[in-house]
């Protein structure tokens, strides 16, 4: 069976929220039992919010009725740079497809329906972080490494 790719919507919050923790689970290697009460609160109300304004996308994934991936982006805006004159940015998150589907081609086409819709609002400057099993798919996609850029740990 083919997989079905859903654009979420706010009728799909419960299932986004599990899927954000599943996907902070694998990527951080957390047990299974890790209290993630605070991340689940957080991330309904981040989900209720950034939906409602346009200010995310997300899609899942379904062989039938089963969950199976998922993939996400943030859009935002900084002051104009030479190389991004618009000051619009997208940052692509939460891609993840289950274990057993995976090498299939899943994540590869979430990325075409995440850049995709980035390049459609006209964004210039997409970014994400990888997990080293995420970062050949992204490498080939033509995402490159940014050795100039800092983060302030909190």
């Amino acid at each position: 069976m083919e997989p079905r790719y859903h654009r979420a919507t706010l009728e799909d919050l419960d299932l986004l929220v599990r899927t954000r923790v599943r996907v902070l689970l694998a990527a951080n290697r957390l047990p299974e039992h890790t209290d993630m009460t605070a991340v689940e609160n957080a991330s309904r109300e981040y989900y209720r919010s950034a939906l409602a304004d346009g200010s995310h996308a997300a899609w899942l994934v379904f062989d039938g009725d089963t969950w199976i991936g998922a993939g996400g982006v943030s859009f935002y805006r900084i002051m104009p740079t030479y190389h991004n004159p618009s000051g619009k940015r997208a940052y692509l998150m939460n891609i993840y497809t289950h274990p057993d589907y995976r090498r299939r081609g899943i994540a590869r086409h979430m990325v075409d329906l995440l850049v995709s819709e980035a390049r459609e609002r006209g964004v210039t400057a997409i970014s994400l972080d990888a997990t080293a099993m995420g970062m050949p798919l992204y490498e080939s996609y033509g995402f490159v490494h940014m050795p100039m850029e800092m983060e302030l740990p909190a």
